[in-house]
């Protein structure tokens, strides 16, 4: 089904007990993961909300969240330095493997396109590589100068990218482990002295679907860090030549910040944003500064994915639920015939 950007609306509604984190849709497009401040991982059936299912064993906030293409192994990151292993689909899950992977907070993780690797990042300042099928440390990757906000595997299997708190991304050769180009996103980075804090950070990173653009989202504007004054932006570099082809905005939007951006298959740029100014899911061309259509959730949005149809997307929010919105019209119940 060809998606609808104007026709957006929230489909369905899963609830939790604590508010939640991140979310990620299995590959095969069964369920819905999603984590929560009761240290939580959740697991929702999408054609029977009542098949709930918990997984827990993590002692801190789960910030990150990764399936295997074949959807059989959940992974699983957040504030107590720990990688795990999970049965996926298990009825009563249990970890098969933990692993003390950083020093702090591990703050994202990804699949390599071949499903043999995962990539970690976090507040120890530094991106690992993992094997998946064994756990083992395969490469280490220092360079960056604040905590890694995001990692990003190049859909050619042979780079992986890193976005910090700096707005730094790295672009690492697999092969050699070497960084051989670094971006500088300095918009999406502030630092306020009054307040002395470094705000913002590279929260998402995407390559388009014809490999040409790479986008890079956050926030700008941040005249307030503490006080949640500042606005989400994504930037649109060429791939080639790192050079900035569009900043796209969404004017109004105070007090929010793009916590995630992803490409529809079909080239629409999607992200999800969420702060004082409620949450909303943004849409733009390849031209398009401003978001056409931008659709306005419920309330306080932070975190989204997209459904392997190419028509759903999963956002989470403080609010504890989770929300399905399908890019499609309505379906219209037929007339009762009298």
């Amino acid at each position: 089904m060809k998606p609808d950007y104007k026709a957006a609306h929230v489909e369905a509604e899963f609830d939790h007990s604590a508010p939640l984190i991140t979310c990620r849709f299995d590959p095969q497009g069964k369920f819905v993961f999603a984590t929560a401040e009761d240290r939580v991982i959740v697991r929702w059936d999408l054609a029977d909300p009542k098949q709930k299912t918990d997984f827990t064993a993590h002692d801190s906030y789960v910030w990150a969240l990764a399936l295997t293409k074949d959807g059989q192994t959940l992974l699983s990151a957040g504030g107590d330095d720990t990688l795990m292993w999970w049965p996926a689909t298990a009825e009563k899950p249990t970890p098969q493997r933990k692993v003390k992977a950083h020093k702090g907070w591990i703050r994202t993780l990804a699949v390599s396109p071949d499903g043999r690797l995962l990539a970690s990042g976090g507040n120890d300042r530094l991106v690992k590589l993992w094997n998946l099928a064994d756990g083992k440390l395969v490469q280490e990757f220092p360079g960056h100068e604040r905590d890694v906000y995001s990692v990003h595997f190049h859909p050619d299997g042979k780079f992986l990218l890193s976005g910090d708190l700096m707005g730094k991304i790295q672009q690492w050769d697999l092969a050699s482990g070497k960084s051989v180009r670094v971006l500088d996103a300095k918009e999406l980075h502030s630092y306020n002295g009054g307040q002395q804090v470094h705000f913002g950070g590279v929260r998402g990173l995407a390559i388009s679907p014809d490999r040409k653009h790479l986008a890079c989202g956050g926030l700008h504007k941040a005249s307030n860090p503490l006080g949640n004054v500042h606005e989400p932006m994504v930037q649109r570099y060429d791939w080639d030549s790192h050079k900035l082809l569009k900043t796209h905005l969404a004017d109004g939007l105070t007090n929010s910040t793009v916590w995630n951006c992803l490409f529809h298959p079909d080239g629409t740029l999607i992200a999800g944003c969420g702060g004082g100014s409620g949450g909303h899911l943004l849409f733009w061309g390849k031209d398009d500064d401003k978001p056409t259509p931008a659709f306005k959730l419920p309330d306080m949005a932070r975190e989204l994915d997209l459904h392997p149809d190419g028509v759903r997307l999963a956002t989470v929010h403080y609010s504890r639920k989770v929300r399905i919105t399908k890019l499609a019209a309505k379906a219209v119940a037929p007339a009762k015939k009298g």
